[in-house]
């Protein structure tokens, strides 16, 4: 037997925003709120406990110290690269240096709050 990820759990200072932005990029919608103010999105009509983890939004208002250990890869589903990398800068995405050579086969992009994730190459099939 093995675990599976369900979840992921990203704070940030504005979790409307981020909700917005990641249910865009990932075609998500939103699940349910806490009274904390946490949201949490996911792929509609599945859920939470589906072949995709959820992400849930928590609210912290402390500034982010030192470089994240973690960071997601998105892959278009329906487009190419270059394409879906337009989709995400007209969504809010920016494109942010790593140190990167110029050679790779992805693009580093940070989200609305600066987090980073990576546009791979590779076209996957949709679920």
């Amino acid at each position: 037997m093995a675990c599976r990820i369900s979840e992921l759990v990203l704070e940030c200072a504005d979790p409307e925003r981020l909700a917005a932005f990641w249910s865009d990029v990932l075609g998500y919608v939103e699940l349910g709120r806490e009274d904390d103010g946490s949201i949490e999105i996911g792929p509609p009509e599945v859920g939470f406990g589906g072949p995709q983890p959820t992400i849930v939004l928590s609210p912290n208002s402390a500034p982010p110290t030192g470089k994240y250990r973690l960071h997601i890869d998105v892959n278009a589903t329906d487009r190419d690269q270059d394409a879906e990398l337009e989709r995400l800068l007209a969504l809010g995405a920016r494109p942010a240096d790593v140190g990167q050579t110029g050679d790779e086969s992805w693009h580093v992009l940070a989200d609305p709050e600066g987090n980073e994730f990576c546009l791979l190459r590779r076209r996957l099939q949709p679920l």
